[in-house]
């Protein structure tokens, strides 16, 4: 006789647990928002650090530095045309959950210790939940959820096979796409002090309600939900503005030329007879901006990019989503750092981006980004023996466990599939003292060997010079000798018969 109450005490535990889940994640998201809208104050109490330091100088030493008041008023000048990119960035995102819930009604210890977004480490990055799509849909998916092909598109399906629900329709991928791009938004109280525009740029709107303000202010990101975060947070918006330069810019085409154009032929040369009615389908996991994914999806492949940092998905959904034109925004990448600069003007150069329009380029059908934890993800059944290609660039040292990433790399290559990768060994998790974060930190000695016992042959291997995300006008320059692979995954009828 007990055992409906049972039942009713089992689904409302259930529920519950939903409902903790789903605050944990707005808290989560709402913290990297708010890191975002906290990046025009947080640079202006970097500006106010420099201004004191100068008003601490003798009046001798002063005098020899005599346009430093103007280069501050050009900082901040800089520093509000990136706001003004990050906001309009803001106004566009569509977020997966309702952003205006309480999320307070369910605050104990776990909501204390809620995920923020993965670790930056140097100048690379990792972490993320929403995904989209430059080419039929763009849809949100959560940890438990995989990303599969269905015929000719990627969709992000739920383990059951129900499709998400919460999907956008974009138009055709050789059209310009269809957009909710605002002409503006600027956060209460926010204002642009400078008269003249000396580096070029987009239209600035004032808080007097001059120029292009935006009548649709999100609702969410009014002031009451943001949350206090750490300057932690904002540098890694900064460093979001530093790979934009990186995927997106004209000037980040040399690091490019370096890191992607080798998998680009590489990958050209292993599937010369691309078919349109059947084309290779390609992974691309850390996929960061998207840049990598789209230059394969234009060559011919059905390409799917994986992200973990929901800071990078918000960053390239407008991006690869929402672009107009080529060159339709300006942002100043080098401004928040004082060090290794030849000049003022290197320092405070524009860029434009993106440096080509993402709908025009000519992607394949079912190009899509899958945003989750990759071994979550792609752990799901549904993914084993999938893909012809897992490219990975910059990605297998972002692992707690990296024998794990290549446990998953080989199951999901179908077999004969092919594993191409390029980067260093840097471990994202090595040096986090304190923290009970689990490292495993191989060799690329100790990789090769784990990888053949995974079924791995050894196609092409070489080291390849480059740099990650870096001021090409910088006097320092760090620079990497990552390795560059090819590996087979041999087909389960020949290693049986090369273990007879």
């Amino acid at each position: 006789m007990s055992t409906p109450r049972v039942g009713e005490e089992e689904d409302e535990e259930r529920h519950r647990q939903r409902k903790l889940e789903e605050a944990l994640e707005v808290k989560s998201l709402r913290r990297i928002v708010s890191a975002y809208l906290n990046y025009p104050d947080a640079s202006e109490e970097d500006v106010k650090r420099y201004e004191r330091s100068y008003k601490k100088l003798p009046p001798t030493h002063k005098a020899l530095l005599s346009h430093y008041p103007l280069k501050f008023q050009r900082l901040r000048w800089c520093i509000s045309r990136n706001a003004y990119f990050i906001f309009n960035m803001l106004q566009a995102f569509e977020p997966p959950l309702d952003m205006s819930q309480d999320v307070h009604i369910f605050e104990d210890s776990h909501l204390q210790n809620s995920p923020n977004d993965h670790f930056f480490v140097g100048e690379r990055n990792a972490c993320s939940l929403q995904s989209t799509s430059t080419s039929g849909s763009l849809c949100f998916t959560k940890n438990d959820q995989a990303c599969s092909g269905e015929g000719g598109n990627v969709i992000c399906k739920s383990p059951n096979g129900a499709n998400n629900n919460e999907e956008m329709e974009i138009e055709g991928h050789n059209e310009a796409i269809t957009t909710r791009h605002p002409p503006g938004l600027h956060p209460p109280g926010f204002k642009y002090n400078e008269e003249i525009d000396k580096y070029g740029g987009n239209d600035v709107t004032d808080s007097n309600g001059k120029g292009n303000v935006s009548s649709s202010f999100q609702e969410w990101l009014d002031p009451s939900f943001q949350l206090n975060v750490p300057l932690v947070d904002v540098d890694k918006v900064r460093c979001i503005i530093r790979n934009i330069v990186r995927d997106w810019a004209a000037e980040g085409k040399k690091e490019r030329d370096q890191c992607y154009k080798p998998i680009l032929e590489e990958l050209n040369a292993l599937f010369p007879n691309r078919e349109k009615d059947s084309p290779p389908s390609c992974l691309v996991p850390g996929a960061g901006l998207g840049r990598l994914a789209l230059e394969i999806s234009c060559r011919g492949f059905i390409c799917q990019g994986n992200e973990f940092s929901y800071h990078m998905m918000i960053c390239s959904s407008f991006i690869l989503n929402q672009t107009q034109t080529a060159g339709e925004w300006t942002i100043y990448p080098w401004i928040h750092s004082n060090c290794n600069s030849l000049s003022d003007g290197d320092q405070l150069r524009p860029v434009s981006i993106p440096d080509i329009h993402p709908a025009s380029a000519g992607i394949t059908e079912g190009f899509s980004m899958c945003g989750g934890d990759f071994v979550e993800v792609y752990s799901d059944p549904s993914q084993v023996g999938v893909w012809d290609v897992v490219v990975t660039c910059f990605f297998i040292d972002t692992a707690h466990n990296i024998i794990e990433y290549i446990e998953i790399i080989s199951k999901i290559l179908k077999d004969g599939g092919v594993w191409i990768n390029m980067g260093p060994l840097l471990y994202h998790f090595a040096d986090m003292y304190g923290q009970d974060e689990m490292s495993i930190e191989l060799s690329l000695e100790d990789l090769k060997r784990v990888a053949l016992q995974y079924g791995f042959q050894f196609e092409k291997e070489n080291t390849i010079e480059t740099t990650y995300a870096t001021n090409p006008r910088s006097m320092m320059q760090n620079r990497y000798f990552a390795a560059f692979w090819t590996m087979r995954k041999k087909s389960a009828a020949r290693e049986e018969h090369s273990t007879s």
